[in-house]
């Protein structure tokens, strides 16, 4: 009996899963489909996350490590992006407005729109004037080959520029003898030195990142001292106390040249066709290390191959020496009543080689520019040896004067300022000079902002 119904236990299990299998084979495609969907959802998940943490939108490390700390934030000068800079909205009265007196007492900054063309006419003031090309390349915005773009968030630049023409507005005001318009100078300083005192990216840094042109000997003469954390845009530092400018923090620029580009300067022997051994023509009355110059006029006296000439600079002195430095091997450059002169970038336009007698000169870009590839350098205790520099010149190898022609071609783009800029143009080589001095600025933000005590380092040791 036992043994009967074990056997027909064991049947009814064999039924069962008999009909088991039926069942499942019966269904056996729906439940495929679902094994595929599910296999194909697998793999699409896995693929999305590969490529997320392939192209950097999923971080794996801080998904699998949370505790691992940020990623190391590069410095500027270890990127090749473009400087990031802000450029404070300021009444066109600072800036613009000095250009047109129909638009000087408006409050609305100047736009790429209503931005005025430097005028043509403007004589010697154009050899200041690098505040202006400064202000346009920011004011352009095409990116694509320049050195500085501009943003309209102050918290993502990187230096910030204070669009103020004080050359300009010097040569306006400057120069004329009335207290009115000497304290029109002077307001406008005070002005500005008021807002940027309320600005707060001014306080945070002391000023030490923001940009402030001072071409002119005399711009910003009343407050100057006031602004000296700046990075200021120079010509040289013939005015400026070792306390207050420095190479170390300053940029050196050119001054705008005044007479015209030589553009189609290929003759078949330019050694040759240049008739005139040295030129020089300007005023001959300096001051300072620029006294220089009328003993040189005394020196070079009665030689043929020489033109050495005093003369006041108009429209049509500028098409003189336009003419006289396309004629001349070389083109004398002694010191003025400051240690550089526009005349040594009029001479590089012209593809003249510079002399220079200047002790004291400091030159643009030369971090990235070596001036003795295409110019002579005499100290002045030299050239007023009797017979020395032109002697020396007179003996200067024709090959390699040829050598500094070819160079002198090739660098004069550098010290063209226009508009729109162009690629490795003045203004682009000096947002590029700025974009050097930012990390000296960094390291003095960041030791100021730890320092208990005054800086050791400038006490006396």
């Amino acid at each position: 009996m036992f043994v009967y119904m074990k056997k027909k236990g064991k049947q009814n299990q064999t039924r069962k899963g008999n009909l088991s299998i039926s069942l499942y084979l019966s269904s056996s495609p729906v439940r495929a489909m679902y094994v595929k969907v599910a296999i194909c959802l697998t793999f699409a998940i896995l693929l999305l996350i590969s490529c997320s943490i392939y192209v950097g939108t999923i971080d794996a490390k801080s998904y699998f490590f949370p505790l691992q700390p940020p990623p190391l934030r590069l410095s500027l000068c270890a990127t090749d992006r473009p400087l990031r800079v802000y450029m404070y909205d300021l009444p066109r009265k600072f800036n613009a407005g000095m250009m047109d007196r129909g638009t000087s007492q408006v409050a609305a900054p100047a736009t790429v729109e209503n931005f005025p063309p430097w005028p043509k006419t403007s004589g010697l003031k154009r050899q200041h004037s690098v505040e202006y090309w400064l202000m346009a390349s920011l004011l352009y915005d095409e990116e694509e080959g320049s050195e500085a773009i501009r943003v309209s968030d102050p918290e993502m630049a990187d230096a910030f520029f204070v669009p103020f023409f004080s050359s300009l507005s010097f040569n306006k005001h400057g120069h004329v003898k009335t207290d009115a318009e000497a304290d029109a100078d002077r307001q406008l300083q005070v002005e500005l030195l008021e807002f940027l005192r309320q600005s707060k990216y001014y306080q945070r840094s002391g000023g030490r990142d923001h940009v402030i042109p001072m071409t002119h000997p005399n711009a910003f003469r009343f407050l100057r001292q006031e602004l000296n954390a700046s990075i200021l845009i120079v010509v040289d530092f013939g005015r400026y106390p070792r306390n207050m400018s420095s190479l170390s923090k300053d940029v050196v620029a050119p001054y705008v040249h005044v007479v015209d580009s030589f553009t189609d300067d290929d003759p078949l022997d330019p050694y040759e066709s240049r008739t005139t051994l040295l030129f020089f023509r300007g005023n001959t009355v300096r001051k300072d290390e620029g006294k220089i110059r009328v003993k040189l006029a005394n020196m070079l006296a009665g030689n043929d191959d020489v033109h050495y000439e005093n003369s006041v600079r108009t429209p049509k002195s500028f098409k003189m020496s336009t003419k006289g430095m396309r004629l001349s091997k070389f083109c004398l450059h002694p010191a003025g009543d400051t240690p550089s002169s526009c005349r040594l970038f009029d001479a590089i336009v012209s593809h003249c080689v510079p002399v220079i007698v200047s002790d004291k000169i400091e030159l643009p870009y030369e971090d990235e520019i070596d001036y003795t590839e295409f110019s002579i350098f005499f100290s002045m205790k030299e050239a007023l040896e009797p017979g020395y520099l032109i002697d020396q010149l007179r003996r200067f190898p024709k090959d390699r004067w040829i050598n500094m022609w070819m160079r002198l071609k090739n660098v004069s783009p550098h010290y063209e300022f226009q508009y729109p800029p162009k690629k490795e143009d003045a203004v682009n080589m000096l947002w590029r000079q700025v974009k050097h001095k930012l990390p000296g600025v960094r390291l003095a933000v960041h030791r100021s902002r730890r320092l208990k005590v005054p800086d050791w380092w400038r006490q006396k040791r």
